[in-house]
């Protein structure tokens, strides 16, 4: 005999596959912010893989992102991108 597939709370059997939590939304503008406010907005808005480059040239790290400001970010702000999506936030750093 065959055992019958377990309930979860929620009713669905385990086999039920699971839905991606990736959704489309608008990139929200962070160019003038500092950077890590930037990082902080772009995942409140739902978008947490986030890469940083040093705009300058330089290919130094971003050590304090509080001592860095967004000068371009990839994609555009107000493109309708999936929250998995990579975000690409070019800083420099306010002493340059």
């Amino acid at each position: 005999m065959f055992a019958a597939a377990a309930s979860t709370a929620t009713g669905h059997d385990d086999t039920t596959p699971v839905a991606s939590a990736a959704k489309v939304k608008r990139v929200p503008n962070e160019v003038g912010r500092n950077h890590q406010a930037a990082q902080d907005d772009l995942q409140a808005h739902g978008f947490y893989n986030l890469r940083e480059q040093d705009c300058s040239g330089r290919g130094r790290m971003l050590l304090f992102d509080r001592n860095w400001k967004v000068v371009r970010q990839s994609p555009r702000a107000g493109s309708r991108v999936s929250t998995s999506r990579t975000i690409t936030l070019c800083s420099v750093k306010y002493s340059d």
